[in-house]
């Protein structure tokens, strides 16, 4: 009971600790007057109606919830990951939303691989107008159970899974003189959270090549948009792995993503994203934690550091951990099946992240 209860206050204390250095920066008044603002320019967005979009890791979760907006507006979907038996069921789901839909399985850290892809969609739709990066995985777990293996897949998972779609898209928009790339990066890109090292090394460098992307594209007619999400209700909990005592690392990693209070709920996030998108914008921060951490960080970012090492002494030790990976389905335990992750589970259920049983 006492260990569970320090899982519980860990996952509230990353939650927390957003919310109380942001108060103490007084942002809150600025940021609902961007929102306002932001809310209103959304209804001058251009129209997506017939445009082609690309979404990498988009066979579940918040990938899937993408393509379900996008074809909401309109748009000509296609979609890519790994598992051809996930990405049937969300060709499917995304077909009853009413789109046209081309499905590749496509690992995107394989140059080869996403060279084919891009192929195949231009021969299907003619052209790819929007491009999303969104393909990642999940490593949790202290640092001292994580190998250098695991920073590499990361790094070939999140960085090289966005440069090698982006190259490869990107002489088309050149000739065209337009076109759209968004990259879905993430807090853990602005932020650095403990036992998340490898995840947040491959999105801050993420975050830089989306930056620089933006900055080099812009006179090109090539919008760039560097997304960036706080915890979001996706399910994708059930997915990620866990390594050092991974029962109760996914416990706090599961809780952290279930609150309503300091998470957005994926269709939120999606339509949010598209809007983003739909009106150019360079940087779209998604959720109230996410967007009040990141001011703090950028103005006093000793202080956030400071906060993320108590942070770290609330969440399980490395001793007497594991050094190999299982995922979250492998270890689920009372309190990821209570009540405090029904939103999670429900959104798991719905974005195609738990496996098809015959």
């Amino acid at each position: 009971m006492k260990r569970t209860n320090k899982i519980v206050l860990g996952s509230i204390a990353l939650g927390v600790s957003g919310i109380a250095l942001g108060a103490a920066a007084g942002v809150g008044t600025i940021l609902a007057g961007r929102k306002l603002l932001r809310r209103l320019s959304s209804l001058q967005g251009q129209d997506l109606s017939g445009q082609t979009v690309l979404i990498t890791g988009s066979s579940r979760g918040l990938g899937l919830a993408l393509a379900e907006e996008f074809a909401r507006h309109g748009c000509r979907i296609a979609i890519c990951a790994r598992d051809p038996e996930e990405l049937s069921r969300a060709r499917t789901q995304i077909e009853h939303v009413g789109a046209e839909v081309v499905a590749v399985t496509c690992d995107v850290s394989r140059q080869e691989e996403v060279e084919h892809m891009i192929d195949v969609v231009r021969r299907r739709f003619g052209r790819i107008d929007i491009l999303v990066n969104n393909a990642g995985i999940i490593s949790v777990g202290p640092l001292l159970t994580h190998k250098l293996e695991d920073f590499q897949e990361a790094m070939n998972v999140i960085f090289w899974g966005t440069v090698h779609p982006t190259l490869a898209a990107l002489p088309s928009m050149l000739q065209e003189g337009r076109g759209k790339i968004a990259n879905i990066t993430s807090l853990g890109g602005k932020v650095s959270v403990p036992h998340l090292l490898p995840y947040s090394c491959a999105k801050f460098a993420t975050v830089g090549f989306s930056e620089g992307l933006h900055a080099e594209l812009k006179k090109f007619g090539i919008h760039v948009s560097t997304v960036v999400p706080g915890p979001m209700r996706t399910g994708s909990h059930v997915n990620a792995v866990f390594k050092g005592q991974q029962k109760y690392e996914y416990g706090w990693f599961a809780l952290s993503g279930a609150n309503p209070l300091f998470s957005i709920s994926v269709e939120r996030a999606a339509r949010q994203i598209v809007d983003g998108i739909r009106n150019n914008r360079p940087e779209l921060i998604l959720g109230l934690r996410a967007k009040l951490l990141t001011t703090v960080h950028g103005i006093v970012p000793g202080l956030t550091s400071e906060a993320m090492a108590l942070v770290n002494r609330l969440l399980p030790a490395a001793e007497g951990g594991s050094m190999v990976k299982k995922s979250g389905r492998e270890v689920e335990w009372a309190v990821t099946r209570s009540p405090l992750t029904a939103l999670s589970r429900r959104a798991a259920r719905r974005y195609n992240q738990l496996r098809q049983t015959s």
